[in-house]
């Protein structure tokens, strides 16, 4: 990025690429696998059930900053990120859903599964550290989910590979376009909020153990079942 960074910028930065391989790994297993048309599908299931908590999870941090408001010096800067982030990040979910059922899989059996237990625990602590810590822990988890978007060249090499329809990557590729924006975001808000050195190394814990189980989760796709087409839901 050509942004100047503060040191609390560039000090999580530097843990996120020291402590954060696994991410880089697991993806790296997931575009080279031989059964990627298979692995993609799980992928995008996968996105929606992160997707769907994006929104409550800031509405959460959101209100939780609010509250300390004239005794936190972050709070004010805090509320203001999230409240403009939810804005940006509404309906994805949605969009992702619609996606898949645009490229012919099943709606309802997407909505109907599980979410993996490690897809569980990345934002359930979120949830943890936002009602029971502090708030700046989300910042944490946004740089690790947008801070390492998809270039359009590769998701065209994604659509030729799995011969997957458009439709199918048409939230994905705007991921691709907008993160890069939000990304540099995150990172001016993180460099100008009063940041004590306790808060810091809350975002960077935050960040290292979305990224983990967040490998997890891409190690683990054969747990999320493969979406059903909707012609074959309708012939059973």
């Amino acid at each position: 990025m050509d942004t100047v960074r503060s040191s609390n910028s560039r000090v999580l930065l530097a843990k996120i690429e020291l402590t954060c391989g696994s991410l880089g790994c697991a993806l790296d297993d997931l575009w080279s696998h031989p059964e990627l048309p298979d692995r993609f599908p799980r992928f995008l299931v996968l996105l929606h059930q992160i997707m769907r908590a994006s929104v409550p999870l800031m509405e959460l941090a959101r209100d939780a900053a609010l509250e300390r408001r004239g005794s936190d010096p972050s709070a004010e800067g805090l509320a203001a990120y999230f409240a403009h982030h939810i804005d940006e990040e509404r309906n994805h979910d949605v969009w992702t859903l619609e996606d898949l059922v645009a490229a012919g899989f099943d709606g309802e059996a997407v909505l109907a599964q599980t979410p993996p237990p490690s897809l569980a625990a990345m934002v359930g602590s979120q949830y943890y550290w936002i009602l029971h810590h502090h708030p700046a822990a989300l910042l944490g988890y946004i740089a690790i989910l947008e801070g390492n978007p998809p270039n359009q060249a590769h998701i065209d090499r994604l659509q030729a590979q799995t011969g997957l329809p458009v439709a199918a990557f048409r939230t994905y590729r705007m991921h691709g376009r907008l993160d890069p924006h939000h990304r540099d975001e995150l990172y001016r808000v993180i460099d100008a909020l009063p940041l004590t050195p306790a808060l810091a190394g809350l975002i960077g814990t935050s960040a290292t153990h979305t990224a983990q189980m967040l490998a997890w989760s891409l190690d683990g796709l054969d747990c999320i079942a493969h979406p059903p087409r909707t012609d074959e839901r309708r012939a059973a």
